[in-house]
């Protein structure tokens, strides 16, 4: 007779109140059912009598009806790809809209062309505003600021969670974009999602890119800029004991970069490195490279194209600053990998956390299925991105304790 829906903030978790009366002569009862947004779960407490299956009835159809409405919001316009058969639904409506830009093949533009086209990110904020999603972690502030260093000034953008007076731990974060594209400014959701859920203080670093700028300049770009928190966490109400490095594809290289560098140079390390998706080698005949290799957005040809702008040549793809894999990963600090199924990548992450754990360096890795390269920042539509964060966060916040 009486239904009630309620639904937390984040959406996730409905629950369901009803009271049934005059069902089959059935005398007033009272049932509670929680329902995930998938309708995978639940639990019923009342006066059923012997009409329990009414109520184990009544839970499968309001699971199989949120379900269903959760996927006819989706409004997918395609079957799944040819190179994506598990891919989800969520993640499928973000890569159809990047596939509506028609956008030509990344291996046949120059670097100043492909920072001219639309993106990924471009495609995850369309898809939030066409459903209404607003922005998450609304309430960190971000700040610019300008790090000095041998040759001229490293600009980054600084986020605050307001959680805490300080001093805060501080994650040095590098974004992705094959070492040649994009921005801070572009994984804005991702630092902002660390910041909000650890309660440290991001520093998002917008290293020098080739080709303007080639190997090792990036790389030393993110040590110096590394160096420079280190020494100035006060002035940021940061902790010096308690700074991590974090980074996505070629950010994620980066960022294991760092941590070898400060190892070899003696300098402070990392308390924690958080790589996602990183850059860990050379090899693009791996097991992920030719299962994946027509995948979107990241593929077999973009990564050729990125190392050819990136490295002086070939040859320096063998650096261990590079291939990851074939470093001496010893004496690093404890890991977090996260890696997307439908990724090149994929096996790379994976040899990088088996080489790591070999090496004595404690490793927390998980491969997110049905999901695609850049999908870490995407918690607003993605279910695979929200658990990735909460992973992420977790494991930093064991670190700064």
């Amino acid at each position: 007779n009486e239904v009630n829906l309620f639904k937390t903030s984040n959406h996730e978790v409905g629950f369901c109140k009803t009271r049934l009366s005059n069902l089959t002569n059935m005398k007033t009862s009272s049932i509670k059912i929680m329902l995930s947004q998938n309708g995978r779960f639940g639990v019923g407490i009342g006066n059923y009598g012997s009409r329990l299956f009414l109520i184990c009835s009544l839970f499968l159809v309001l699971g199989s009806c949120e379900k269903k409405t959760s996927t006819a919001m989706l409004e997918l316009a395609a079957s799944k790809p040819e190179w994506g058969p598990t891919i989800s639904p969520e993640m499928q409506l973000i890569i159809e809209k990047l596939v509506s830009y028609n956008n030509p093949p990344l291996s046949t533009l120059t670097p100043a062309q492909a920072r001219m086209g639309k993106s990924i990110f471009n495609a995850y904020q369309e898809v939030m505003m066409e459903k209404g999603v607003k922005k998450p972690h609304a309430n960190v502030d971000t700040v610019r600021i300008s790090i000095p260093c041998s040759d001229g000034n490293i600009p980054a953008l600084v986020y605050t969670c307001g959680k805490g007076n300080g001093p805060l731990p501080v994650i040095v974060y590098y974004h992705g974009g094959g070492w040649v594209l994009n921005s801070p400014e572009i994984y804005d959701a991702s630092a902002r999602a660390l910041s909000d859920m650890t309660g440290a203080i991001v520093v998002s670093v917008a290293y020098r890119k080739a080709p303007e700028f080639k190997f090792p300049t990036a790389h030393n770009d993110s040590f110096n800029a590394y160096k420079w928190v280190l020494a100035n966490a006060a002035t940021l109400k940061g902790d010096p004991k308690k700074i991590a490095v974090a980074g996505e594809s070629a950010g994620g290289n980066l960022a294991a970069a760092v941590s070898l560098m400060a190892r070899d140079k003696g300098i402070a390390l990392p308390v924690h490195q958080l790589l996602v998706y990183p850059i860990a080698g050379y090899d693009l005949n791996t097991e992920s490279y030719l299962k994946y290799a027509n995948a979107t957005p990241l593929n077999k040809p973009s990564m050729q194209w990125f190392f050819k702008y990136y490295l002086n040549n070939p040859a320096e793809g063998n650096n261990p600053l590079i291939s990851l894999v074939d470093a001496k990963l010893s004496g690093l600090p404890s890991t977090t990998i996260i890696s997307a199924e439908i990724d090149p990548l994929q096996s790379e992450g994976l040899l990088l956390a088996k080489r790591l754990s070999s090496a004595g360096v404690k490793v927390v890795q998980k491969t997110f299925i049905g999901v695609t390269h850049e999908f870490f920042g995407m918690a607003a539509l993605v279910p695979e991105a929200k658990e990735a964060q909460e992973l992420a966060s977790a494991e930093l916040k064991k670190a700064f304790k």
